[in-house]
């Protein structure tokens, strides 16, 4: 009786023991299954990578375009890197571009600010198979599929049109623009110029560079009154150039007497205009831009046709403008 206890106890302990070993195995079994399912419909739902390359990052208008790329990025359920330099500088643009190719993304949406820096790196992602869609300027001379943004040619004719309006004809201009080595400023500063040829009572006697800031814009407002006392109007074809215009005017107490037309809608330029600091400024659609072209760019990897090019609204606001949104002017 003792040796079959002994015995049974032993095949009781080795089969728990057996048991237990195929428990654990095909556990082990289950979970590598389990893993290895979620890996392959990871890689089933594997978003896009696109990367967003702005002039500079912490400008408040490319902020806004971030902001529409961010929210198709969430809508279409696709990966937006926005990434590149901290202020304005075509080198380190043109590197960051450089990158995104060697990091192999799926697509690149960048400016074209002009044709001899910036066609060579969009054609050489184009050449390795990485789509690219030029946003807010466009590069129409290079191998990119699609370009979103403003008409920039227009949205200068718009402001030269609302300057002879809003002067009734008569006046004598500076001109603030962002970057002379950069396309979409060029033809802001040409549409101007070819609205307001014909007019004998506006006369252009300077045109300075602000190099997309603030201060730069002010100084060369400042320069362009030391060495045109008579100028009564001041055009700004970047999204500081007002700013920093309406600085100048107000310190020499020209507020009111100096006639100023900028670009875009930034908070601060909205405000100036209700407080009569600035008369106008021509709206854009960074946000649509930004949108648009991850939309578009999905589409692209999706290999569906696409409109070579997009342009968003353009128009000229005033005080009035603001007014009809129910805003109430400032004293």
């Amino acid at each position: 009786m003792g040796f079959l206890r002994r015995l049974l106890t032993t095949v009781l302990c080795l089969g728990f023991i057996a048991a237990v070993f195929f428990s654990v195995y095909f556990g082990m079994k289950a979970l590598q299954f389990g893993d290895t399912v979620m890996k392959t419909e990871a890689k089933a739902k594997r978003t896009y990578h696109f990367v967003l390359v702005p002039e500079e990052m912490d400008n408040d208008y490319w902020r806004l375009v971030e902001k529409g790329a961010r929210a198709a990025e969430k809508d279409f359920g696709v990966t937006v890197e926005y990434t590149g330099p901290e202020k304005a500088d075509t080198e380190q643009h043109i590197k960051t571009i450089d990158m995104a190719i060697a990091s192999k993304a799926d697509g690149i949406i960048t400016q074209g600010l002009n044709e001899k820096a910036f066609d060579p790196i969009i054609n050489k992602a184009m050449q390795k198979g990485i789509p690219v869609v030029t946003v807010d300027t466009d590069s129409p001379t290079s191998e990119r599929i699609a370009y979103v943004g403003t008409d920039n040619y227009y949205a200068g004719v718009l402001a030269g049109k609302a300057l002879i309006h809003d002067t009734k004809g008569k006046a004598v201009v500076g001109i603030i623009t962002g970057r002379f080595d950069a396309a979409h400023q060029r033809l802001r500063v040409q549409g101007f110029r070819d609205a307001v040829k014909n007019v004998p009572g506006i006369k252009i006697v300077a045109i300075e560079e602000s190099k997309i800031t603030r201060i730069g814009a002010a100084e060369k407002a400042s320069k362009i009154l030391d060495e045109h006392p008579d100028v009564t109007a001041f055009y700004g074809t970047s999204a500081l150039d007002a700013i920093g215009i309406s600085q100048v005017a107000e310190k020499r107490h020209l507020t009111g007497s100096l006639y100023i037309i900028g670009f875009d809608t930034l908070p601060e330029t909205l405000n100036l205009i209700r407080t009569r600091k600035i008369d106008a400024t021509v709206t854009q659609q960074p946000y649509e831009m930004g949108y648009k072209s991850v939309e578009l760019m999905l589409d692209i990897v999706k290999k569906k046709k696409v409109p070579e090019i997009t342009n968003t609204e353009t128009r000229v606001i005033h005080l009035q403008d603001l007014l009809h949104k129910g805003d109430a002017p400032q004293p």
